[in-house]
């Protein structure tokens, strides 16, 4: 987990609108935005407000219950943006992608070009 001095996550920053994001959905623990550098045509990132959680399985063993509404939250963008039809990517570690260890999943629907899963 993240240490209770650690600086605030960039995700932690758009959930206090200290930067821009384009938020498409938002419940009292989770926000969801659009990636600024998108895979997909749709590319929503939802993450947890909280940055206690470094990845889904510290999420998973710690929070089940914010765990579930982060995936819920993803579904419902799913459906509103791309008919509920959608990968949900969770990335865990630098070798495997993660770039921001503060719990977030990808929403990506749409037609995917070959090859731009990588890039998460």
């Amino acid at each position: 987990m993240a240490s209770s001095g650690a600086e605030p996550s960039i995700f932690s920053r758009i959930a206090a609108r200290e930067i821009p994001a384009t938020i498409v959905a938002e419940t009292d623990h989770i926000i969801a935005f659009n990636d600024i550098a998108p895979q997909a045509p749709v590319h929503v990132v939802v993450t947890t407000k909280t940055q206690q959680y470094r990845n889904v399985g510290e999420l998973a063993a710690g929070d089940p219950a914010l765990l579930a509404e982060l995936i819920a939250v993803a579904g419902r963008v799913a459906e509103e943006h791309c008919a509920g039809e959608y990968r949900l990517i969770f990335n865990t570690g630098a070798s495997a992608g993660q770039t921001v260890f503060h719990v977030h999943a990808h929403v990506l629907g749409g037609t995917l070009e070959e090859g731009t899963l990588a890039a998460l």
